[in-house]
């Protein structure tokens, strides 16, 4: 699964970087690292879409709830969308096309989720060990998203919509398998406009691939990733291995 992550490009850097228009709602202001992204942050995301319904269709960055929020969910007296059950953060990949949750978006609300790298944890609970799995070169890892729009009941068509996403998670392979038995799915570049093209089926070969996997590289970290309210470099730095794992790296 991924439940964290930690990301520190500034958008408006990355959309110059990936040729990509910024929509996101950053802002003027340079936004800050994020080493310890939760649930229900606003994160950046890639998605293309059409500007018309005839032109060709480009990359945009665009800001988005990370926990997915159906179309048809229901709306508190707030007009804000239900809590209630689990947080759809991650979706999987052998499921995307059959989940009634799932399949609308991943029909043509295909994303990637930009992002450092990915914490996973390992143990006995209230003993886990955080590990932290990133790209060994230093850029960005790309994950395999799905998104969504969602409005209260009764607001008007043109209101501006709620944006969602959910990282799309498949079974974790080679050292990452002796972390967990899920891992995010990395798109590698040469895949991008493939998996994230509005006007094509999902493509099968991305979803049964593991990307960039000869790009991540494993090592264990702070306990102080374990809680949320913790928040710099120090969390993605490497300590001394407290567990076998360790020897992984």
């Amino acid at each position: 699964m991924c439940g964290r992550f930690a990301v520190t490009t500034d958008p408006a850097l990355l959309a110059e970087k990936i040729k990509a228009i910024d929509e996101t709602t950053s802002g003027k202001e340079p936004t800050r690292p994020n080493y310890n992204v939760a649930p229900t942050t606003t994160i950046s995301t890639v998605v293309k879409r059409h500007t018309e319904p005839d032109d060709e269709a480009t990359r945009r960055l665009r800001s988005m709830r990370w926990g997915l929020v159906p179309p048809w969910a229901k709306s508190t007296e707030e007009g804000a969308p239900e809590t209630k059950g689990p947080l759809l953060i991650n979706a999987r990949s052998d499921k995307l096309t059959t989940s009634p949750v799932f399949r609308t978006s991943a029909k043509s609300k295909r994303c990637l989720v930009p992002m450092d790298g990915w914490y996973e944890w390992q143990g006995e609970k209230g003993a886990k060990t955080p590990f932290f799995m990133y790209a060994g070169d230093g850029e960005p890892l790309f994950m395999a998203g799905l998104w969504s729009t969602w409005r209260p009941k009764g607001a008007p068509k043109d209101s501006q919509p709620l944006l969602s996403c959910a990282i799309i998670t498949t079974d974790a392979a080679g050292p990452l398998a002796g972390i967990h038995d899920r891992m995010p799915l990395t798109v590698s570049q040469r895949d991008w406009d493939r998996w994230l093209d509005p006007d094509a089926p999902i493509d099968e070969g991305v979803l049964r691939g593991h990307g960039d996997l000869d790009r991540i590289e494993i090592r264990e970290v702070s306990r102080l990733v374990n809680s949320v309210r913790n928040n710099g470099p120090e969390l993605i730095e490497p300590v001394e291995p407290q567990t076998e794992q360790g020897t992984l790296l």
